[in-house]
């Protein structure tokens, strides 16, 4: 099993900037694509950027030099640097990734954390 665990969500005044955490853990045999999403009340879920393995990134067309999404592969672990924040980042912020499985071995396997609440204020 593998879970995906999220921290940094928070208040913050518009301008101002967060850093979202998520950590993998349990037993895999690797970490592929790592992502965050956010979603608004009543909306669908939307990419707010994306990292390969090897540090390929892609981000959102609202978000695009804001934020900044980077990861640690020996802590299994992706950030969200967020700066520059306004009122219409404020969502739940999701942590995704693409996980090669150890229990059935070798399969990709995609998997969410449980969100994180980030609330700008104007």
């Amino acid at each position: 099993q593998v879970q995906l665990v999220e921290s940094g969500g928070g208040l913050v005044q518009a301008g101002g900037s967060l850093r979202l955490s998520c950590a993998a853990s349990g037993r895999f045999l690797s970490i592929n694509t790592m992502g965050w999403y956010r979603q608004l009340p009543g909306k669908q879920r939307e990419l707010v950027a994306s990292i390969t393995r090897d540090s390929s990134t892609n981000y959102g067309d609202s978000v695009k030099g804001r934020f900044t999404i980077s990861r640690d592969n020996a802590k299994n672990t992706v950030y969200l640097q967020m700066n520059s924040l306004k009122p219409e980042d404020t969502a739940v912020y999701y942590c995704n990734a693409d996980v090669t499985t150890y229990m059935p071995w070798g399969e990709t396997r995609n998997y969410w954390g449980q969100g994180t609440q980030v609330t700008v204020s104007s």
